[in-house]
Order: C-alpha cells, then sequence, then structure tokens
C-alpha cells in the first residue's frame, strides 16, 4: 500500500470508527507500525486545519480520532436539530398513553377510552417506531394488539416501563387527560435533558 492509499485508509478507518482507534490497531490492519501511521495521523491533523476543513484529527495519547470542526458547532447544532422528528399530536399522545399504560391493547379499546375513530394515529405511531403489534386478542375477528417498542422508551428517557410514574386510580372522562399528561411530563422532561446537554456541548466547543 502506497503513502497515499494509506493516508485514505486511516482516514477511512477514523472516519467510520468516529471513536478514538489506537495507531497500534490501524498499524495491524494496515500492516504498518504504529510510528507511521501517528505520523500519519499528523499529516491528516495539519491539512484539516491548513485547508479550513470541516473537520479535525486529535491524538489522544497513541490513539487517533476524527471530530467536527469547533468553529462550526453552531452551524452543526442548528443542522441537527432540522432533522429531530417533528413533536408528536396531541392525537398521538393520547394514544401513545393509553398503550403505554394499558399494553397490550387493541385498537378498539383505545378507540374507547377516546372515544374517537384512532386508525390513522396508530398507524402514524406504527410507522415512526413508537408501538408495534405483539400478537392477537383470542376473541372474535382476532384484532391485532398494540404495545410500546425500545425507541418509545428511549424517547422518553427511560429504560423500562417501570420506571414509568405510577398512575392513579382514574375514572370518567379525564382519563384520557391524565394518560396525556403523564407522556407528555415524561417527553418535556427528556428534550429539557437533550438540551443542556447540547448546550453544555456547545458551551465545550468555545
Amino acid at each position: 500500500m502506497d503513502e497515499l492509499d494509506l493516508k485514505a485508509a486511516v482516514e477511512a478507518i477514523l472516519f467510520a470508527s468516529g471513536d478514538p482507534v489506537s495507531a497500534e490497531r490501524i498499524a495491524l490492519v494496515l500492516d504498518s507500525d504504529k510510528d507511521k501511521i501517528l505520523d500519519i495521523g499528523q499529516e491528516l491533523a495539519e491539512e484539516y486545519e491548513t485547508r479550513k476543513r470541516g473537520i479535525r484529527l486529535v491524538r489522544l495519547n497513541d490513539s487517533l480520532q476524527l471530530h467536527s470542526a469547533p468553529e462550526y458547532a453552531l452551524e452543526i447544532t442548528r443542522a441537527l436539530e432540522q432533522r429531530r422528528a417533528p413533536k408528536l399530536s396531541q392525537a398521538s399522545l393520547e394514544v401513545l398513553a393509553i398503550v403505554a399504560y394499558f399494553q397490550p391493547v387493541t385498537r378498539a379499546y383505545i378507540e374507547q377510552m377516546r372515544g374517537l375513530d384512532s386508525s390513522y394515529t396508530v398507524g402514524v405511531l406504527s410507522e415512526r417506531g413508537l408501538i408495534e403489534p405483539c400478537g392477537h386478542l383470542e376473541t372474535i375477528g382476532r384484532p391485532t394488539l398494540y404495545r410500546t417498542t425500545e425507541l418509545f422508551l428511549r424517547t422518553m428517557g427511560v429504560s423500562s416501563l417501570e420506571e414509568m410514574p405510577p398512575l392513579p386510580e382514574i375514572t370518567g372522562s379525564d382519563a384520557v387527560l391524565q394518560l396525556q399528561q403523564k407522556v407528555e411530563a415524561l417527553k418535556a422532561a427528556e428534550e429539557a435533558k437533550a438540551a443542556m446537554e447540547r448546550e453544555n456541548e456547545g458551551a465545550d466547543t468555545v
């Protein structure tokens, strides 16, 4: 492997990893030696900096890592924010709350709780990966049962359903409202946590 190919291979490995990779491991894979890989890392770092590239290469002891250029932190944040999934509608929150606290449930059960047709909303939540089919109810017509997914747990900021706040005894027309408030509170807390993390990351890059 010539010098140009070796440099390109190091760059590709670091880009694909995202995490620090030891020069020794890269050298082993590329049939080179550690010092040579560290020298190439230094060359790449200088190229990125002098040519005003959007990435930087840093050396961490005897490991190398690629990361974004700190001067573009604001642009990166704005771009990634625009790619975030749109917020859930009120109807979606209502359906999601019912599934979360009473799963597994059928669409008919959801509609009974809400008093509204929920076929479209159930479809939207399924497409977004927040709920999923998990079998059929053993009754006439064998309607599909739905449950929440691992993506739901990550979105809500909990690691298991046991971490969901306890649901008080509720009956009557305010049942769905209280369920919706529970899920909204969880989602708001997670969004606030994410916003704080992004703010801290931006401060670190200044």
